[in-house]
């Protein structure tokens, strides 16, 4: 994959300190259309479940749709099948709804073939872009649609999913989360290891983004393939922020010829942004215990939406994203 390059690497190598602003704008427009540019992580599929709206066009919400990816230069986002923790205490509504919005993204590919194209292969990427497509592969976000049952990992595959990330916010049937507080498994159970020998047979990428350390150790034991971190940032500038990677993993991902992809969100980037985002989850979760309330009650999504008002987010700076970028090269 020649040809698919991090935008942020060939600025560092190609452009000099004395260029103008303006020129420093025109080449970074430049590369950006003349490479192919992956996100391996872009939550729109979960996105429309909350608020229809058109991709294919300029949207008011939400990060992504055609218009700015083709400014921008994004040739392949990853669309996520994002599957909440919650679901997996219920047989079979996660994999009903890992599969509808799978049915939502050829459903778009569909309607605008002008526009969007499915890609499941590195050459079905490299095909759509000199066409001018947008290609959207998919990866699934929380194995919790695979069940109980290790078929569902060649049902998935043949459905077009190209990586897993194993679990979630909470400890699933295959793995422990990084947020964990119970560890049920040390790592993985003894049902997530088949299913990370399934995923290798049938040629589905292991994404490590969003579980705990000990899984990452045992699965780079166990596979066979390199693995991914689809959106993790680095644990070196968030000391104690779990869902970001240690050193000692990032080179054991990169010895094994995998690949980290940097998460923008600022409080992965910061650790007095980390913090805040900690002391707000643990605020939800009390609220959340105390109130006897559920994710998706009303009560506690307007605790929640408060909450925030009060305690907005701030924002870091580009500065510190490429610190992550250099960090990860080091």
């Amino acid at each position: 994959m020649k040809k698919i390059l991090f935008l942020a690497f060939l600025l560092n190598l190609s452009v000099g300190f004395t260029q103008t602003e303006a020129a420093l704008r025109q080449k970074a427009n430049d590369l950006a259309h003349r490479f192919i540019i992956i996100d391996t992580h872009i939550d729109v599929p979960y996105r429309m479940l909350e608020k229809w709206e058109d991709i294919s066009q300029r949207t008011e919400g939400g990060d992504f749709d055609y218009e700015r990816a083709k400014k921008g230069g994004l040739s392949a986002p990853f669309m996520s099948i994002y599957v909440p923790a919650s679901l997996q205490k219920t047989a079979g509504s996660s994999k009903v709804m890992a599969d509808s919005l799978i049915d939502m993204v050829e459903g778009w590919v569909k309607k605008h073939p002008e526009k969007f194209a499915l890609a499941y292969t590195p050459e079905d990427v490299r095909r759509n872009f000199k066409k001018g497509l947008i290609s959207f592969p998919l990866g699934m976000e929380n194995g919790s649609p695979i069940e109980t049952d290790l078929k569902n990992v060649a049902h998935f595959a043949k459905r077009g999913i190209r990586y897993i990330t194993l679990t979630h916010s909470e400890d699933n049937l295959i793995c422990d989360a990084s947020y964990s507080l119970n560890n049920k498994w040390k790592g993985l159970s003894q049902f997530g290891l088949e299913v990370v020998k399934e995923m290798n047979r049938v040629g589905i990428m292991i994404d490590v983004s969003h579980v705990s350390d000990n899984t990452i150790e045992q699965v780079l034991q166990i596979s066979t393939t390199p693995l991914i971190a689809s959106h993790s940032s680095c644990r070196a500038f968030t000391p104690g922020f779990s869902r970001n990677l240690p050193d000692n993993l990032i080179k054991k991902i990169a010895e094994k010829g995998g690949v980290v992809q940097i998460n923008f969100s600022s409080m992965f980037l910061d650790s007095a942004i980390a913090s805040a985002f900690m002391k707000q989850r643990a605020a939800f979760a009390v609220y959340s215990v105390e109130n006897n309330l559920k994710a998706n009650d009303p009560k506690q999504k307007e605790y929640e939406e408060a909450y925030k008002k009060q305690n907005p987010m701030q924002k870091t700076t580009i500065q510190r994203l490429a610190d992550h970028f250099d960090h990860v090269v080091k």
